[in-house]
């Protein structure tokens, strides 16, 4: 039997990345998935077309996560179209990277807008279904520099921050509705965006990890998949770290 059977998945920014390795993984195990991104665009519809090879019902929604009208009309959207939702994965996410003394407020405001504004948008959204359910599991998308900080990062390490204690938050609130929230931390996962950079770069990275290489989005996606299934039905409040023992 597979693992998430008979449950709706809603993951943002999905069309490709980590995100997208998680919508293939959840589809797999026989989830719906109802996926989300900025642009309807042909990476979107590659995304949509791969995760229905697996014979689920699949639907792309273009959203802004960072608007919170937004998100709540798109939701509305996902329950009418699919019924309910028990999985969220508050995956979307950006960067500007800049040292403190030169980062703009946009930078600052952007990124925190989109990493940590539409965890509280899409999860308010969400909220009253899994409510009303009575069950549902919601997983945030944090870092390792969220724990332990890093330089040229002040927003986004602190979006993913703020992620963490959203999420021992929120557990604590809906856990008696069996709603459970945690948070996921990777470290360095090989992306598209990481995979460009210079190759002593990379090798230096690997070397301060304990596992000896950077971590793969399917390696997200298998920890991503534990927390969606009813095998982690007495976790809650967590961050787990995937990342090689990088951050220990």
């Amino acid at each position: 039997m597979k693992l998430l059977n008979n449950k709706v998945a809603l993951i943002t920014g999905a069309a490709r990345g980590i995100g997208k390795a998680i919508a293939l993984k959840f589809a797999a195990e026989g989830a719906d998935i109802a996926f989300t991104d900025l642009f309807d665009n042909e990476t979107s519809q590659a995304t949509a077309k791969e995760l229905s090879v697996f014979g689920v019902k699949v639907k792309f929604y273009a959203s802004n996560a960072a608007n919170f009208a937004d998100t709540h009309s798109v939701v509305e959207e996902i329950v009418k179209d699919f019924g309910r939702i028990d999985i969220l994965v508050n995956n979307a996410g950006i960067t500007k990277d800049t040292a403190l003394k030169r980062m703009t407020e946009e930078q600052w405001d952007a990124v925190i807008a989109v990493n940590l504004k539409s965890v509280f948008n899409f999860t308010k959204a969400v909220q009253s279904i899994m409510w009303k359910q009575a069950c549902g599991s919601v997983i945030n998308m944090s870092s390792v520099v969220g724990v332990s900080g890093n330089a040229n990062q002040c927003n986004y390490s602190a979006s993913k921050a703020g992620i963490i204690g959203f999420t021992k938050s929120s557990a604590k609130e809906m856990g008696l509705r069996g709603i459970r929230h945690n948070a996921i931390a990777p470290g360095f996962i090989i992306t598209e965006m990481t995979d460009a950079l210079p190759d002593d770069v990379k090798r230096t990275w690997a070397e301060q990890i304990p596992l000896r290489r950077g971590g793969t989005p399917e390696d997200v996606a298998n920890v991503a998949t534990f927390l969606a299934s009813d095998l982690s039905s007495y976790v809650t409040g967590q961050v787990i770290h995937c990342c090689g023992g990088m951050n220990m």
